[in-house]
């Protein structure tokens, strides 16, 4: 299919991205994908179109969670001009008690032990830096990227579970793409949704839970056992110390 200048009927022109085409293996359309990057880095990600759906807008979403190495990008850079009188916005993760990343792994991988309020910093950390307005998604946005993303795929070929994990985290699209052309949006890291309660919940479970656990309908709510070996008072609202199983993907915003 040749490339068109619509994104599932967004022009591109309103959208301010060029679009990569990719090859369906099966029957299903081929992902509308956008390459959106960090000013100033050579980082780059891509976004996946989703279209609107009950009570939901369309929008665009990571095609993978959240790397790495976009968020070691958030850590070292100095304070944004753009996000001044934000505290959130210029405020930057402190240092973490133990390797948040528990030596799996690195660059290509996603960004683990976040905790919630850390994965919004860093969502007004790069709408400041790039002028497009990124965030979390909702759980109303999750789940039915979750419905349009478990179509027609068995759901182990799809996921990183206490069956095939080895008790670790894995390289981000390592496993097969989903129906929406996403990886890892269940297993692997289980990832922030933003509740309009402010509840800390995680969707699509992980790397540690069952095959059966892990899915569209997974969800957990963080207690405190996910930083019980944190020794400061009060506990740091950047990492968790025995939450290695939580990340996050970022949406964006359609104009």
């Amino acid at each position: 299919m040749k490339c068109s200048t619509l994104l599932r009927g967004f022009p591109l022109a309103t959208l301010g991205m060029t679009v990569g085409c990719h090859q369906a293996q099966s029957p299903a359309p081929a992902p509308q994908v956008v390459r959106d990057s960090i000013p100033g880095t050579l980082v780059t990600f891509e976004m996946v179109a989703v279209p609107a759906g009950p009570g939901v807008r369309a929008f665009l979403i990571g095609r993978t969670e959240l790397l790495w190495d976009a968020y070691d990008q958030f850590m070292i850079s100095p304070p944004s001009a753009a996000a001044a009188g934000r505290a959130d916005g210029i405020s930057r993760p402190s240092r973490p008690y133990g390797a948040p990343d528990y030596g799996w792994g690195h660059r290509g991988y996603p960004a683990i032990s976040v905790a919630r309020e850390a994965a919004e910093a860093f969502c007004v950390w790069l709408s400041a830096r790039t002028g497009k307005g990124y965030r979390l998604p909702t759980e109303a946005e999750w789940a039915h990227v979750a419905t349009l993303a478990a179509r027609d795929r068995p759901a182990d070929t799809l996921a990183w579970h206490s069956g095939n994990s080895d008790d670790r985290a894995h390289p981000a699209a390592s496993r097969s793409a989903d129906a929406l052309g996403l990886y890892d949006l269940f297993g692997n890291a289980a990832e922030w949704v933003a509740t309009a309660d402010g509840q800390r919940i995680a969707r699509g479970g992980s790397f540690r839970d069952p095959p059966s656990a892990v899915g569209p309908h997974a969800r957990v709510i963080q207690d405190d056992s996910w930083n019980e070996r944190d020794p400061q008072i009060p506990k740091s609202r950047w990492w968790l110390s025995d939450g290695p199983f939580a990340g996050f993907r970022i949406v964006r915003e359609l104009p």
